[in-house]
């Protein structure tokens, strides 16, 4: 697409598995992390990267509104402060399931936290999306995933978009105010060619930003389904998504390098990179974790 925005590496950090982009707006700075790798990374709004060594493998991280973070790990649910050498785990719901895993999470539009599980082999489909309410009482929301991936929440937070990557199937649920999650149904099917539907977020005008591994792009759906926008990478691995920036006019874009070998890594050396995309249109500010 020739006028498209232009995508620009910012942190050619290399990640095994770049996931789970978060702007944070104390720090006026975005996290990131390589899932594989064992690393949480930062960049400012001025360029300066800082990054650390996680002791185990980390899926998700998210501001907590007291200070720290709360985090999707392979141990259960934690929280954890700079440098990260520490995650104080509070919550193993899958502790009979050894393979499993935390992946991706958010809050949604009242500050409860979401993740979903997932067998880190990616083969069985014993992945569960989770949601965490302030008070640290964890609710069994769906089950029977093989890659959780998500979840996004609409502007007004009655809709809630997560996906499994594997099926090559993004859901949509009808939320209400409690947080009661209700009426899954497919929101958009994939097919041979369009790659997986990963990490994802909305913006301001409800429309659903999707990364697609081995897709090589990012695209833009309205909340009918409707396909408005393709943002093609430079990269084959796009994993997730965020707005971020003063002004939330960035999309950043987060990236992996596994399994890539040989010509696959030579035609596109900046594989597991953070980027950046002025796509001109506003995200929304994101909620800290209320607990």
């Amino acid at each position: 697409m020739a006028d498209q925005p232009q995508v620009t590496c910012i942190a050619d950090v290399k990640a095994i598995l770049g996931e789970g982009p978060v702007w944070v707006a104390r720090d006026r700075a975005l996290y990131w992390l390589d899932i594989n790798g064992r690393k949480i990374f930062r960049r400012t709004g001025q360029g300066e990267l800082t990054s650390w060594d996680t002791p185990m493998k980390v899926g998700s991280i998210w501001p907590r509104s007291e200070g720290g973070f709360v985090a999707g790990t392979e141990a259960g649910l934690g929280f954890a402060d700079e440098p990260f050498n520490r995650f104080d785990v509070f919550a193993d719901p899958e502790r009979a399931l050894p393979e499993n895993r935390f992946n991706d999470g958010k809050t949604d539009r009242q500050g409860r936290f979401w993740a979903g599980t997932m067998d880190n082999r990616e083969r069985a489909a014993t992945g569960t999306l989770y949601r965490l309410d302030p008070d640290l009482h964890l609710t069994k929301i769906d089950e029977g995933y093989r890659v959780t991936n998500g979840p996004a929440f609409s502007p007004d937070g009655s809709a809630m978009y997560h996906s499994d990557s594997a099926r090559q199937v993004t859901y949509v649920f009808d939320v209400d105010d409690a947080g009661n999650a209700a009426n899954r149904r497919e929101f958009l099917r994939f097919g041979e060619g369009d790659g997986y539907p990963d990490g994802m977020t909305v913006d301001a005008e409800g429309c659903i930003w999707i990364a697609f591994w081995d897709g090589w792009c990012v695209r833009r759906f309205s909340p009918e389904g409707d396909k408005l926008s393709e943002l093609g990478m430079p990269v084959q691995r796009p994993t997730s998504c965020a707005f971020g920036g003063d002004d939330l006019k960035t999309l950043f874009i987060t990236s992996a390098r596994r399994d890539l070998q040989g010509t696959e890594l030579g035609r596109q050396p900046l594989a597991g990179g953070l980027f950046a995309a002025d796509v001109g249109i506003e995200g929304i500010a994101e909620l800290p974790f209320a607990g």
